[in-house]
Parts: structure tokens; sequence; C-alpha cells
């Protein structure tokens, strides 16, 4: 890869802007703000999502998309993942002929209940061979500043996958290939939603059991709703699957885990998302996720529990009795 647009300036796509730039290739981040774009140029740094980081040379950043993906043969797409849609029915026209098109968003469309890629195979008109993933235990805040972390590239088709994994090997981003699209995307999708689970139960005060038992019981829903969707069970025992839902359970930079943590405190939806800056994807792809699973027959408690308490404003704490009362089985 040669020249990349990354369309979206937000923590991830400006930390993997960096990843890629570091890794050789030349970047352009794309901003709809032109203050930003002009900040990012002035300064080399993203002074509204990654203060203090210094961006490479080989990166830059403008306010015209047209100008950001003209002779990319890598386009990144980093917007929120229930903007996706509106986003690129705007900007597919100026996508670059034959660019690898490439998913950094966790989420499941609202009302479609499709996975990112899907998203972009139909609004782009692309075949799913151009189209990729990343995935994987990659809090933005830490691989900008270069500390060691692994991911997946996913693809349907494995040389397109080696070609991604190439553009973004640095001696601190180490990717995997795998071509099992939709597991990587579930995994990072619903890991999320119990994110914002473990968060709730640090809010109310529990210890490390119960969140141990979340994030098992968390990875055993994700499991069965890859399974019926096609999935390779595999997957989510890597990177994309328990990695990254480990990641985003336990840490303070994890954003859902933290609304997640204010809930359980009592405050309310509204109040935590008025000053929450970036956005918690587990908060709308819940009710997606739920929905998804429901047309496949798919039962996923804990995400029932979480789309409860974000859309049907029930109580953090009486979803611990929920899903303690539920009818005793085997694991």
């Amino acid at each position: 890869m040669t020249r990349a647009a990354v369309l979206g300036t937000g923590s991830w796509g400006t930390a993997y802007g960096k990843v890629l730039a570091d890794a050789g290739t030349d970047v352009v981040l794309w901003s709809r703000r032109e203050e930003l774009a002009h900040a990012v140029r002035t300064t080399r740094e993203n002074p509204d999502y990654l203060p203090g980081v210094r961006l490479p040379d080989r990166l830059t950043a403008t306010s015209d998309a047209a100008e950001a993906v003209a002779g990319a043969d890598l386009v990144v797409l980093a917007v929120p993942s229930q903007s996706l849609r509106a986003n690129l029915e705007q900007l597919a026209p100026v996508l670059a002929p034959g660019a690898l098109l490439v998913s950094l968003m966790k989420g499941v469309e609202v009302g479609t209940s499709l996975r990112m890629s899907e998203v972009v195979c139909e609004v782009a008109g692309v075949d799913p061979h151009r189209v990729a993933v990343v995935s994987g235990p990659n809090l933005a805040r830490e691989i900008a500043a270069g500390q060691p972390a692994a991911t997946v590239v996913a693809c349907s088709d494995l040389d397109t996958a080696e070609l991604l994994q190439a553009a973004s090997s640095t001696p601190y981003f180490r990717p995997y290939t795998n071509v099992d699209v939709v597991g990587c995307e579930l995994g990072g999708a619903v890991k999320n939603v119990i994110a914002l689970a473990t968060g709730i139960a640090d809010g109310l005060g529990f210890g490390d059991n119960t969140k141990a038992s979340l994030i098992t019981r968390g990875l055993a829903e994700t499991a069965r709703l890859g399974l019926a969707l096609g999935a390779d069970p595999l997957t989510f025992s890597g990177l994309a699957g328990l990695g990254d839902l480990v990641a985003t359970c336990s840490s303070p930079l994890s954003r859902n885990r933290t609304v997640g943590e204010r809930l359980g405190r009592g405050e309310t939806l509204e109040q935590v998302l008025a000053d929450t800056r970036q956005t918690a994807e587990g908060v709308k792809s819940c009710w997606s996720i739920l929905e998804l699973a429901r047309r496949h027959g798919v039962e996923m408690p804990i995400t029932e529990q979480v789309s409860a308490v974000c859309h049907d404003g029930k109580a953090p704490a009486a979803i611990v009795a929920a899903l303690m009362s539920r009818e005793q089985k085997s694991e």
C-alpha cells in the first residue's frame, strides 16, 4: 500500500493512521471540521482525541473528502458505526476505484442488524473481497503511545488480508490474518455490550468474581451468535474474541466500560452520554445485536439485560437478580 485515506479523526482512526504511516504508507486523515484538520497539519497532533501524541510526518489531514481519497489504494472507515451508512452514501462517489475498504468500526447497524462490512458492501456496491476489518485488543491511546499490541486483519480473501497485514506491521503493532470476517466483527461488536455489563458491575460495587463471570458468559453468548451466523468458533478464543473482550471489559480507557460504571453508580444514560465525548458503541448496538440474536433463535441473556437498561429504563441493579435467577443448566 502506498497511500491511505482514513475517514474519521477520532482516537482510533487517528491511532491507526499513525500505525499505517509508521509502517511506511502516506496517510491523509479526513475530518468534517477544518479546524481539526488544520490543527493536525500545523501542530502534528490531534488535540481533540489524542493530545500530546506526535503524529508522523507521513500523515496529514484535510476536510475535503475528495482530496483525502484521491489516489488512495487503502480507504479506512473510522466513523461511528451508526453513522456509517449516511457517511458512506456521501463518500462513495469519490472513492478510488479498486481501493481496499477497511472497517475499524465495532457495531451492528440499528434497523438492519447488518455488520459493518455488510453495510460497506451494500452502500459502496463492492465485492466482499475488497472489504477488510481490523479488530482486537486495540485501545487507541496505548497504541498511539507505541505500546506493544496485536490485532487481527480479516478479509474473506486471504491475499487481501496479507496486503493489509504488511501495511499495518510496525515494531509495536503486530497484525494476524484471518478469513473469518463474521467472527471478527461479532467479537468486536458484542464485546462492547459485555463491557457495559462489567462496567455496571463495577459501578454497583461488585468484585472480580462478578466481572470474570460476566466476561466468560459474555464470551459464550458471543460464540453462540457467531456459530449461528457461520463464524469459525476458534475466532472467539483469539485476539478478535477473547483478547478484545478482556481489554474492553478491564481498562479504564474503555468508553463502554466507563459508561456502564457510571450507570451502575446511579447516573442516567442521558446524563452519561451528555458529557461523553466519544461514542460508546454498545449503547446502540446492544439493541440491534439482540434483534439479530432473536432472528436466529440465539439466547443472549447479558445482552438482553444491557439492552433493557439502555433502552427500556430498567434499573441497573435489577439486572443482577434477572441474571442470577435464570433457570439452572449445565455450562
